[in-house]
């Protein structure tokens, strides 16, 4: 059991003894009163009923003083840690009668975050113009790199040079493109923010989760959380420090399993493409039959085909987005004729399950840059999301529009299930499901996260707006051409061909 459930347990059965005991006080007050008294009835419950009263306040009292011991003691650690409080003196945890562990517990992270964080602000504020005499830096367990305002590598302790494999000689004076290839899971990569941070900044802070680190000769593959702490113009040229905290054994776990399956949903692809086959044969022949109960157990069949060759094509873009290996090619499009063509498609599949799809597409929308089978694929996940969350609403509503930014926003809106606020911030996160429904709904917890890499690859952005019971929208914005290929162009790229994680493939961000 932990702490947490200890705790709970505990004022659980505080709790109910003390209302126990509270009705046992008040049976045999009134059986006392009423044996050994000649008072009536309505004064003899009068009086159980004040006594009641008075216990209850002493109870809630006494009760809301003990639960609320480790919310004090947490309350008390914050102020003690805080710089404008440090008077106030540390939580006497050893005196705690409910949540000791738990207190305990949380104070020592509490401590080690404090230190981590009190030991970077102090080396960024080192005086000592020789950073690789610095102690803490040196001896920093964690990997750690600073670089100066040209971004060239000026201290990297041990730790750092263990981690990518490169001796600690060979990485002084390097440009940091030079020695760590990195992919990060967004557009919004550690340059990008550099840039914005010299330009708008003096001092600025930022993290990132589930980076790649792609090493050479042969190194193993790293996959880490990244801290970076920004100071302009420092005259020791201590100006970037970049901490890296290693995930790769939890983060490879899911790339693994995703390869994994990956690997044994391609066998499904020949066997799939036939079935789909006979079934277009089946259909032609069927077109000239005027059997309703065939023609309609065709086209759930065909419907079926349909949505198992979307969890195929999911479950393989999924592993090469993960691998980096996918690449969209945009291309001008008109998006009316784009989504049109998708919808076509999921009209049969919304149809076999007795929805609609209503569509509202606003004329003379600019031409987009998209690569047409990737986005297309967007499309088919969310609205197969609206689809399977409908709770049995008979329309789906699509609407695009022309944003007040000049961008092309699409949005699909059900009316079902719905998706509670605390689930909402984990929806794009890949294998996430919702535990409520989760039994009774099929999927893969995929499909959004997917969509979402596939959106942000074309320079867009996906968002949620849902309210438990009463539907869901999605939505998503896609660049006009134009803009893009004028962006292109400004990099020097001939086409316009990008990555899942955002940026133009063959602008080489990291130079070797």
């Amino acid at each position: 059991m932990d702490h947490f459930s200890q705790v709970s347990h505990k004022a659980r059965t505080r709790l109910f003894w003390s209302v126990a005991i509270q009705n046992l006080v008040l049976v045999s007050l009134a059986v006392v009163i009423n044996s050994y008294t000649p008072l009536a009835e309505i004064y003899i419950l009068a009086i159980v009923i004040l006594v009641g009263l008075i216990y209850a306040s002493f109870l809630a009292k006494a009760y809301s003083s003990y639960m609320l011991q480790p919310l004090k003691a947490i309350w008390q650690l914050i102020l003690h840690i805080s710089p404008e409080q440090n008077s106030v003196p540390a939580p006497e945890t050893d005196k705690l009668k409910i949540g000791r562990e738990l207190v305990t517990n949380l104070a020592g992270q509490v401590y080690q975050l404090t230190d981590i964080a009190n030991r970077l602000a102090l080396t960024a504020k080192q005086e000592n113009s020789d950073i690789r005499r610095n102690f803490i830096a040196n001896n920093l367990p964690l990997p750690f790199l600073v670089l100066d305002n040209a971004e060239n590598i000026t201290f990297a302790n041990q730790s750092f040079a263990d981690y990518i494999g490169i001796p600690s000689n060979e990485l002084l004076g390097k440009n940091v493109y030079m020695i760590m290839d990195m992919a990060f899971p967004s557009a919004d990569t550690f340059d990008v923010w550099l840039n914005k941070a010299k330009q708008n900044s003096a001092t600025a802070t930022t993290s990132w989760e589930r980076v790649k680190l792609n090493v050479r000769d042969n190194h193993p593959l790293r996959l880490f959380d990244l801290a970076v702490y920004y100071n302009k113009g420092n005259a020791q040229k201590v100006e970037t420090m970049m901490v890296l905290f290693d995930h790769t054994k939890q983060y490879s776990q899911d790339d693994q399993a995703v390869s994994f399956i990956a690997l044994s949903v391609h066998e499904l692809r020949t066997p799939l493409t036939l079935l789909r086959g006979y079934i277009e044969v089946f259909e032609e022949e069927l077109s000239t039959n005027n059997d309703p109960e065939l023609i309609n157990f065709m086209e759930k069949m065909s419907a079926t085909a349909q949505q198992l060759t979307a969890f195929v094509n999911n479950i393989l873009n999924v592993a090469r987005v993960d691998d980096d290996q996918m690449q969209l090619k945009l291309q001008k499009e008109d998006w009316a004729t784009v989504l049109e063509a998708a919808l076509a498609n999921l009209d049969l599949r919304a149809k076999v399950r007795g929805m609609s799809i209503e569509r509202t597409i606003a004329p003379d929308l600019p031409a987009i840059g998209a690569d047409r089978l990737s986005i297309t694929e967007v499309i088919n996940n969310l609205v197969d999301n609206a689809i399977k969350y409908s709770n049995g609403t008979a329309v789906i509503k699509i609407d695009s529009q022309l944003s007040k930014d000049g961008l092309i926003e699409t949005t699909v809106q059900d009316f079902g299930l719905g998706i509670t606020s605390s689930i909402m911030p984990n929806l794009f996160t890949k294998f996430y499901r919702d535990h409520r429904n989760r039994a009774q709904i099929g999927g893969t917890g995929l499909g959004l996260y997917l969509s979402k890499a596939i959106v942000t690859a074309h320079g867009g952005n996906m968002w949620i707006r849902s309210r438990e019971g009463a539907g869901s929208t999605f939505g998503f914005t896609l660049q006009p051409f134009d803009t893009l290929a004028e962006a292109a162009k400004q990099q020097g790229d001939e086409e316009m061909v990008r990555g899942a994680h955002g940026w133009i493939k063959n602008h080489s961000l990291y130079r070797r």
